[in-house]
């Protein structure tokens, strides 16, 4: 048998590994400024830094159920993560602004501040996280569908005038 306990530990843990990884393992020297690898992926690799914090928001969001969190700061995490996909979207602007912002640091804040343990989520406690696990996943097939799409549609062309240099 699951103890329930011990899955929310392992989430926690996850989630926190995963959010100190993505948005503040370094430290620009001389400063309290902290950022991760989420700009630094972003820049590197267009659309892969959003997949990778859009993962980390369905399982912050998953955490907030499990640990209770009340429906408006449900509301708060949604839209935390519906300004990391709007500003990030923004090729390197992007990268900039998820490297202040924080999206998912700033959920795992409201988690730790709120949570309830013990409360059952409701129906819909639900529905609003899964408005939530929407806009994440969004924000994870959104950036590879433009990658691809314009990789098909472009991609021979800039070869080809690449070639012709």
């Amino acid at each position: 048998m699951v103890d329930p306990d011990r899955s929310v530990s392992k989430l926690r843990q996850w989630a926190e590994h995963l959010v100190t990884l993505l948005d503040d393992r370094f430290r620009i020297p001389g400063t309290d400024f902290r950022f991760g690898l989420d700009p630094i992926i972003g820049i590197l690799f267009p659309g892969v830094g959003d997949v990778v914090t859009g993962a980390g928001s369905v399982g912050l969001m998953a955490l907030a159920l499990r640990r209770g969190v009340p429906r408006v700061v449900l509301f708060r995490m949604i839209l935390n993560i519906l300004v990391d996909v709007v500003a990030g979207s923004l090729p390197i602007v992007g990268d900039i602004f998820d490297a202040a912002y924080k999206s998912n640091r700033r959920n795992l804040e409201l988690i730790r501040e709120h949570e309830t343990p013990g409360s059952k989520a409701t129906a819909m406690d639900y529905a609003i996280a899964m408005l939530g696990i929407v806009l994440a996943v969004l924000s994870i097939i959104v950036p590879l569908a433009a990658a691809l799409y314009f990789g098909l549609n472009y991609g021979p062309e800039l070869l080809e005038h690449l070639q012709r240099r």
